[in-house]
């Protein structure tokens, strides 16, 4: 593939950080993942492939895995164990198969998706360097950065596809997480979609780099429907901390999330995962969703932790040495299911939609952009709440 004028070649270095971070370019063909390929209800979109906010919790690190295998790059995180060829095991997979795995819905198995053309094969040192290290941690010490994604997006885009469906911002990855200071690829991306009128757009973020583009936002918000999903599962920054390593302290995307609303762009709180035993508790989630609605929070949805392969290999260790009095019950019930049983997720979602009732909150599990529905509108609500109980 033959870069396009004003780009660095295919998986050139572009920076490097102190820590030992570097970000390389990630040839593209396609920016758009569409229902079809991932089976979620929206299309969705992601500038960069890993993420330096290295939340523990987080169920995309895969995609940067399928990528690199995609690629050939192989690596540690080959099924044999011993990189090389048993990364050929799951080259047929793709970021659209990863995104499968998203905060705003409840998740069902469901079959890989078809293959994509192959990637422009890497450099024997970008190999090297890449399998060198842990798939779990290159998903946050190599960031892969889509530098022709505008381009490749005005290319491809056709809203008449779109129609109603939402088109989602940072599903795999935070869009606004550091490297965007220097590469603006999201803020590309939205100058992009400020060519057309009547697309339902949403973002997905944990930054308040976002109010950087409160402009741009505000001129979207003119030409389509947007809505803005603030990321966090906590208020307590010292627990913020030992769950997302690198993210930006709850107060700051409290602030950010209050700019938004200000600015009158659409924007709520989004509480996930929500983290059994952890994160879970009434008082918690009952002062997050004050904070929000102090911030002018237009809506506050969650959805409970589900710990798929990635996620597993990175969260389980990581409680073991934390919160070692819950490793335990995770063992036992996560080692059988991805996701959390029926009992705690009704009980979560009762909890979840009676704190809503009682902070002027709409009751949608959904969770986003119901505009016609008058704030503070009583949902249904038990009479009794019951405990989240893990096991």
């Amino acid at each position: 593939m033959t870069p396009a004028a004003g780009h660095p070649p295919a998986w050139a270095v572009l920076d490097e950080r102190r820590r030992g971070t570097r970000f390389l370019t990630l040839p593209v063909r396609s920016v758009l993942n569409s229902p079809a390929s991932t089976h979620m209800g929206f299309w969705s979109i992601n500038p960069y492939v890993g993420c330096e906010f290295g939340c523990t919790y987080c169920y995309a690190r895969d995609t940067h895995r399928y990528v690199v295998e995609r690629a050939g790059g192989g690596g540690k995180g080959g099924k044999d164990g011993k990189g090389g060829k048993g990364g050929n095991v799951v080259v047929e997979r793709s970021e659209a198969r990863a995104n499968q795995q998203t905060e705003l819905v409840a998740l069902q198995s469901l079959p890989s998706s078809p293959p994509l053309p192959p990637l422009p094969p890497l450099p024997p040192d970008v190999i090297s360097d890449i399998a060198g290290i842990a798939p779990e941690d290159a998903f946050e010490r190599r960031i892969l950065v889509k530098t022709e994604v505008a381009e490749v997006l005005t290319r491809t885009l056709n809203p008449a596809r779109l129609g109603d469906t939402s088109l989602v911002i940072g599903t795999a990855t935070d869009p606004y997480q550091p490297a965007e200071r220097r590469f603006r690829l999201t803020r590309q991306i939205l100058e992009v979609l400020l060519r057309y009128r009547g697309l339902s757009i949403e973002v997905i973020t944990k930054s308040p780099l976002i109010t950087r583009d409160l402009t741009l936002l505000q001129q979207l918000s003119q030409r389509h429907e947007v809505s803005i999903n603030i990321s966090l599962v906590t208020l307590d920054a010292r627990l913020a901390r030992r769950l997302e390593l690198r993210s930006p302290v709850p107060a700051a995307r409290i602030r950010a999330l209050r700019r938004l609303t200000q600015g009158g762009v659409h924007a709520g709180l989004l509480i996930a995962p929500i983290v059994p035993g952890i994160t879970d508790s009434r008082a918690g989630l009952g002062r997050l969703m004050a904070a929000a609605k102090e911030a002018g929070a237009r809506y506050v949805v969650g959805s409970a932790l589900r710990l798929g392969p990635a996620a597993r290999h990175r969260f389980l260790p990581h409680l073991i040495r934390e919160f070692p009095e819950l490793a335990e019950r995770y063992e036992r019930h996560y080692g059988k299911s991805e996701a959390v049983s029926a009992d705690y997720q009704e009980a979560l979602t009762r909890r979840l939609r009676r704190l809503q009732h009682e902070h002027g909150f709409p009751a949608d599990e959904i969770g986003r952009r119901r505009r016609q529905q008058p704030e503070g509108r009583a949902p249904r609500s038990p009479v009794v709440e019951e405990q989240p109980t893990l096991l």
